[in-house]
């Protein structure tokens, strides 16, 4: 079953950084600088919204092998 909260579909940090070729933890410091709003599960667990996740990753410019500056 899907991470969802209300409508919107939830990403865990894994997710989130495979998406964007990165370690997990880059993703979670992401989160705690204000870079990505995270939601916390009741287990104190961060999830990312995909939609914001998807909107950011069409802001990165695409070049090949280049890592993702956000």
């Amino acid at each position: 079953m899907p991470n969802t909260h209300g409508d919107r579909r939830l990403l865990t940090p894994a997710e989130v950084a495979a998406l964007f070729g990165v370690d997990p933890k880059t993703v979670t410091r992401w989160a705690r600088t204000g870079k990505l709003s995270a939601i916390r599960t009741l287990g104190g667990h961060r999830r990312y919204p995909a939609d914001q996740v998807e909107a950011l990753l069409a802001r990165l410019p695409r070049q090949r092998g280049a890592t993702p500056q956000v």
